[in-house]
């Protein structure tokens, strides 16, 4: 049952500041945020694990406790259980915790638990012993406020580990838009965006699944209707190469936003997977 949209504060400072960072220690009492609509689907979040097994990795090998959070799994967890297999070949002794503020959707999920992977009632608050080094949080927050969103950031935020990353993101029903902020302890870090080769006609196709702190700045005069006008002139403009096929059409698009002064990430061997990250400053709401 999808719960009735309420106002989402941090529990330390009901007038939505937040207050100092969390200890690490596991909360207890009433879970913080709104039970979602949970719909998923199997392999839905695998262009974001891509990136997170790929140039984020760093992160999982280097953590002193290798425990990650799917936040907000949703009816099925199946995202949880391909995150955990899918970090295991970085880290093989990852803790992959899938959180559920529904409890009949953790009760459904006990019987996948196994040695390094499990789930828990809970919510924003992230009910675990300990910080976790990568949090997960995929078509959540986009059923909240946009006003709501900072404070979820920095609820999240508190819990992290030194060198910890919270991924706040949008994808389709199938996976094949998908888009998600990075944010560190301290701030946001950059927009990433992944879509399948021959599933839109313009990059700007991916607007409707943008985050929801950008999901409504997507008009003249914002940064991100800059960005993703600027994506689709580059993308027509390297039209000619199509016969060469969209690997090359899409990695030239991203030199040319390189080129043109857009602070993009990662370099071609990322470009050639249909993705592409931004720096967080050059698209945030103005």
């Amino acid at each position: 049952m999808v719960q009735k949209a309420e106002r989402v504060v941090s529990p330390r400072n009901p007038g939505g500041a937040t207050g100092a960072p969390h200890t690490g220690t596991a909360r207890t009492g009433r879970p913080v945020g709104n039970v979602t609509r949970g719909t998923t689907n199997p392999n839905r979040m695998r262009r974001v694990d891509r990136w997170l097994t790929g140039p984020q990795a760093w992160r999982l090998r280097a953590a002193a406790d290798p425990l990650v959070v799917d936040l907000g799994y949703g009816a099925s967890p199946a995202t949880a259980v391909e995150l955990f297999e899918r970090l295991s070949a970085v880290r093989p002794d990852v803790r992959v915790v899938g959180i559920e503020i529904e409890p009949e959707r953790v009760r459904q999920a006990k019987p996948l638990e196994r040695p390094g992977l499990s789930f828990r009632l809970g919510g924003f608050e992230l009910p675990v012993p300990g910080r976790p080094v990568l949090v997960r949080a995929f078509n959540v927050l986009r059923q909240y406020e946009e006003a709501d969103v900072p404070a979820i950031w920095r609820l999240v935020q508190d819990r992290l580990a030194p060198g910890g990353l919270f991924i706040d993101g949008t994808c389709d029903e199938i996976g094949r838009r998908v888009t998600w902020v990075a944010l560190d302890a301290e701030r946001p870090l950059s927009l990433g965006l992944s879509m399948r080769f021959g599933g839109f006609e313009l990059p700007s196709d991916i607007a409707e699944r943008l985050p929801k702190a950008l999901i409504h700045r997507n008009v003249p005069g914002e940064n991100i209707h800059r960005y993703l006008q600027a994506m689709d002139r580059a993308w027509l403009e390297a039209a000619p190469l199509a016969s060469f096929g969209n690997r090359q059409r899409w990695t030239a698009m991203c030199r040319a936003l390189n080129d043109g002064g857009w602070p993009v990430r990662d370099g071609p061997s990322r470009w050639r997977l249909g993705e592409l990250t931004v720096d967080w400053d050059a698209v945030a709401p103005g």
